[in-house]
């Protein structure tokens, strides 16, 4: 087994929720689907080409948060356009609210996502196209995060090979850094109070997680998935094995989102 960290990095995000009635609102953390593209985008695959090739059931994918983020609500200011000659901006400006996840600070912070990428046995092929792409820096299309206007880029890249891996038993409560499926977790200790982070929070979101091979984006899958908004992770007890990520910085706890 190996798993593939990339850390992803911009100024801004909108991973926008498609079944709001508002669909200026934005996911915090990129969902499943969302890094699909991420990876399609290194790979080289065209639009809507590789549903079945990144699904689940072949790639396992999960999300850290690595810098603390926040979401707010700016107004975009668009052309209201009911003829060819309103181009020039005489048919007047709509101004639409739309949500934005970003740094604390939006002038300095960067926003910052660490991916956990690895493989179900016919998803190895494509792991290792992916493993090469990103360790020799071949990318193939630029990295958004979201939206097309939200450019990313790849901040860091980072293999665990199966002796820096440890599946490990959930026995008691646990630190877990990556996000997790909502159904993994029987218990969660949170107190603001003695936080690392004061202005940390743990959301739980029902994220966008496979497409029907029908190149029209429709949903095959969901996942409810719970997660921390600052580096520091979240103390839960599992019901499931973990992995232990083991670095000469830092030990990671993760579970994949499936």
């Amino acid at each position: 087994m190996e798993i593939l960290q990339l850390d992803v990095g911009g100024k801004l995000a909108h991973f926008r929720k498609y079944y709001a009635n508002n669909t200026a609102m934005s996911f915090s953390i990129p969902p499943r689907t969302t890094v699909m593209g991420m990876l399609a985008a290194i790979l080289g695959r065209e639009r809507d080409s590789y549903y079945e090739e990144l699904a689940s059931e072949r790639i396992r994918i999960s999300v850290r948060v690595m810098s603390p983020i926040k979401k707010t609500f700016h107004r975009l200011n668009f052309l209201s356009i009911k003829s060819k000659s309103d181009f020039d901006g005489s048919g007047g400006r709509i101004q639409t609210p739309f949500e934005v996840v970003s740094g604390y600070d939006i002038g300095k912070d960067m926003v910052i996502y660490r991916l956990y990428i690895s493989y179900s046995e016919n998803g190895k092929a494509t792991f290792d196209e992916l493993k090469e792409k990103v360790l020799q820096k071949k990318q193939h299309f630029a990295l958004t995060l979201g939206t097309a206007n939200f450019t990313a880029s790849l901040l860091g890249v980072r293999l665990f090979e199966a002796n820096k891996i440890q599946e490990t038993a959930a026995d008691e409560l646990v630190k877990i850094h990556s996000a997790v499926p909502s159904d993994a977790v029987e218990r969660l200790d949170f107190d603001r109070d003695s936080a690392e982070d004061s202005l940390q929070m743990v959301e739980e979101e029902l994220l966008p997680a496979d497409f029907v091979k029908n190149y029209d984006r429709e949903l095959k899958r969901m996942n409810r998935v719970l997660f921390s908004t600052s580096i520091t992770g979240m103390n839960v007890e599992l019901n499931r094995m973990y992995y232990r990520l083991i670095n000469v910085d830092e030990i990671q706890n993760i579970l994949f989102l499936e």
